[in-house]
């Protein structure tokens, strides 16, 4: 049977979401099918073909990954959503590596809902085209449950999506992003995703070595190369044969040694330190930096046609200020992960004064500020007060150059300044939005669509 191209096939244990989707869709043209259980919907699947299908992730019996896959299986070329309720990087980049065409949160919002539903139709016919992109088969290994990067803003669930698309290619990817803003973790998720998450994983830190200790250790030496090299010694490149490789701070690479990286990139041999035999590895490579490359290639610092080998597949890790509505989420991880056996209550004053602030050392100044406070509070509750070492004293936000000199953007600034007024505003208020709005004389659908964005 041909496929159905208004036909949406919705799966939800749940008979009211199913209810509430039909109602919704129906009226808008399309014709909606239900099941409520996996096996029910594979064999409505094979019978109807839908042109979409709307699936929950977590069902009775069968889950709703495992059923993606039969789906899969059955026909590659249809595209599914995923429904739900608890969104986690891990379960995101999942789905999406088995194949979904997206994933949305339960409860959802109605004109996002129907985007996805009006894109995931207008892209069916291409499926076959980025079936390398979009259809992706489980790895072994890949079945880790944690959830090591913490996030469901939308700009992360954008990173969770393309780490599922590109993880199991052997494409070259550069990651982007402030210190301590979670390179590392996006890398590790990379490998962990890939088809060859059994061989070696290499890391090294460019900006942690002197030029000359580092040519050694990325690309080895031979015995007598130098004073102290009393053997021959492999470099990381050929003790990752076969896996990957994880360069941080790649922007620190020194010019000399950018040359010989870009040989590699080309499927050219090496040679060791000291050495005139060539040697040729097979190596993933996935590089990292703090600073915007394409700045640092215009400025001379690091060359163009590198900059280009490595950036095949580009992903912006955002810094922390840009998506606060996480706080909340890598509060509570923190917590855990400092007092596992321990009830510590987070107040909402707290998080709303961790929300204040524009963290310029980004998730990695949260948790050592989390950290600090564990470790001198004497009770249950953890407070703001607590946090004396990182509190909204350190950024003034009168004191405009002093944010500039922390390293803030103008457009930043303005943001962070409007977001604390707003924030002081709802305390005054007592969180009366209403109210807010009238005594900053500012429209009310603005201010709501400031705390929307904000989330």
């Amino acid at each position: 049977m041909e496929d159905n191209e208004k036909l949406i096939l919705v799966v939800d244990d749940e008979s009211s979401i199913r209810r509430n989707v039909s109602d919704l869709l129906t009226p808008l043209g399309y014709s909606v099918i239900t099941a409520e259980n996996g096996d029910v919907a594979i064999d409505t699947f094979k019978e109807e073909v839908p042109g979409l299908v709307i699936l929950d992730i977590n069902l009775p019996g069968k889950n709703g990954l495992q059923v993606l896959e039969e789906i899969k299986a059955l026909n590659k070329d249809i595209p599914v959503i995923m429904f739900t309720a608890f969104g986690t990087s891990e379960r995101a980049i999942k789905a999406m590596k088995s194949g979904a065409y997206d994933y949305i949160e339960k409860p959802f919002e109605l004109d996002e809902f129907l985007l996805i539903i009006e894109r995931a139709f207008q892209f069916g016919n291409l499926l076959k085209e980025v079936e390398q992109l979009r259809t992706m088969v489980d790895s072994p290994g890949s079945a880790s449950t944690n959830d090591d990067i913490i996030g469901k803003s939308s700009k992360m669930r954008g990173i969770y999506k393309l780490i599922g698309r590109v993880a199991t290619t052997d494409a070259t990817i550069l990651i982007q992003g402030e210190s301590g803003t979670g390179k590392e973790l996006v890398a590790d998720a990379l490998q962990r995703h890939s088809l060859i998450n059994e061989k070696p994983y290499v890391k090294i830190n460019c900006g942690a070595i002197s030029e000359s200790l580092l040519e050694s250790e990325i690309f080895g030496h031979e015995k007598g190369a130098f004073t102290g090299a009393f053997t021959q010694r492999k470099g990381i490149f050929e003790i990752a044969n076969g896996g990957t490789i994880y360069l941080d701070e790649i922007n620190s690479m020194p010019p000399s040694l950018q040359v010989k990286l870009l040989r590699i990139l080309q499927k050219q041999p090496f040679f060791r330190v000291g050495g005139d035999k060539p040697v040729n590895v097979n190596v993933r490579i996935i590089a990292s930096s703090n600073k915007d490359i394409k700045a640092e290639v215009e400025s001379g610092q690091f060359r163009e046609d590198l900059y280009y080998r490595l950036n095949v597949v580009f992903i912006k890790v955002p810094p922390l200020r840009e998506r606060m509505s996480d706080i909340v989420l890598l509060v509570e991880h923190f917590v855990n992960k400092f007092s596992p056996n321990c009830k510590i209550i987070v107040t909402r004053d707290t998080i709303r004064k961790l929300m204040k602030y524009n963290w310029p050392g980004n998730v990695r100044e949260l948790e050592n500020t989390i950290q600090s406070a564990m470790v001198t509070s004497s009770g249950e509750i953890l407070e703001i007060g607590q946090i004396s070492a990182h509190s909204n004293d350190d950024v003034d936000s009168a004191d405009y150059m002093k944010m500039i000199d922390k390293g803030m953007s103008l457009k930043d600034v303005i943001s962070f300044v409007e977001k604390k007024i707003i924030f002081d505003s709802l305390e005054k208020c007592n969180n009366n939005q209403s109210e807010v709005a009238e005594y900053l004389k500012m429209n009310r659908r603005l201010l709501y669509s400031r705390l929307k964005e904000w989330e």
